[in-house]
């Protein structure tokens, strides 16, 4: 009898011990908010992977951060000069395209409306907005899986975000489709959390931008061969209706009528200018982050510049979600 007695309360002190020794979901919640959000700053470096276009994209991602509202992200595409930098100082939010000299300056409160998986604070956030959130562990890795804050989210509304249990760091996310099928994976390679840098080094540097040793998009459009693009959507309800085209001083703008159903939208694109000068050129709408660019987005249009092309999408009846689809979606003629 005593020996059953004391074989019972082994078991039960195994079982309290396996209790402790597993965190709940709002334990790491409490930690990873702790270490996350209570730093003074950060440095990351990234790489992001975009499958949703033709063929997967490739991007490298350098993010600064210091509290409370300095950011710098510069995204850089695989194997070539091609990026953007997002910057939020004390005067606002500024879209930097160095290939093309430009700079874009937004009234915007962002990233604070809108998720982006490479900066995490906005990791966290996801995490205790949703109340739904599952936590599940495998191996050396906590998993939790969200819904999306950001301007996707009808087009991809979950993201498995995938954290170190001994760092608390995050290791990489992926961001699904209603299908559960991977469309953006983010992979960091560095996290070094309690850097400060000084409001200056987010300053919007004008000397480096327009360097006369980078060819202006027009020249690189001419180079490349100009290509027609169309966005790459299964929307039953929508047809190309038009193709017309006018003869500017920059070269050839292209609009593209869609319609047949509830849907209509217009796209016009043509090669991007180069500006006159270096100032920064206020735009209207919330900066936008597509993956592969920064779009302006408002009520009824996005506009946005990609490989020397200037595009903007207008549409009465689209929504803001539908917009977004529609410019992530446009693809070249070469691969339509």
């Amino acid at each position: 009898m005593r020996t059953r007695i004391v074989a019972l309360m082994l078991v039960m002190v195994m079982v309290l011990l396996a209790a402790c020794g597993t965190p709940s979901k709002e334990d790491v919640m409490k930690k990873l908010s702790g270490k996350w959000n209570d730093t003074k700053g950060y440095e990351l470096q990234a790489t992001m992977e975009i499958k949703t276009g033709a063929e997967p994209r490739l991007y490298d991602v350098t993010v600064w951060h210091t509290k409370p509202d300095f950011y710098r992200v510069n995204v850089t595409q695989g194997g070539t000069q091609d990026s953007q930098m997002i910057v939020r100082n004390e005067e606002g939010v500024f879209v930097v395209t160095p290939s093309l000299g430009k700079t874009y300056k937004f009234q915007s409160d962002w990233p604070t409306q809108n998720s982006m998986g490479y900066l995490i604070g906005s990791l966290s956030d996801d995490i205790k907005a949703d109340k739904e959130a599952k936590m599940t562990e495998k191996d050396k890795t906590y998993i939790f899986e969200t819904a999306t804050r950001n301007n996707h989210k009808k087009v991809l509304p979950t993201q498995e975000i995938h954290i170190d249990k001994k760092t608390l760091l995050p290791k990489h996310v992926s961001v699904m489709d209603a299908n559960k099928e991977e469309k953006i994976r983010i992979t960091f390679s560095k996290i070094t959390l309690g850097i400060e840098h000084r409001p200056s080094d987010f300053n919007v540097d004008m000397e480096e931008k327009g360097s006369e040793s980078k060819p202006k998009a027009d020249e690189k459009a001419e180079e490349t061969g100009y290509q027609t693009y169309y966005p790459n959507l299964n929307w039953e309800d929508t047809t190309l209706l038009s193709e017309q085209t006018a003869a500017t001083d920059d070269g050839t703008r292209f609009f593209l009528t869609y319609g047949g159903g509830k849907r209509e939208f217009v796209v016009v694109q043509e090669p991007a200018k180069a500006p006159e000068n270096q100032l920064p050129v206020s735009i209207e709408g919330d900066p936008v982050d597509l993956g592969f660019a920064v779009a302006a987005l408002t009520d009824t249009s996005i506009r946005w510049e990609q490989n020397g092309v200037a595009f903007f999408v207008a549409s009465n009846t689209l929504t803001k979600e539908e917009l977004i689809e529609v410019a992530s979606s446009m693809v070249s003629d070469s691969v339509k």
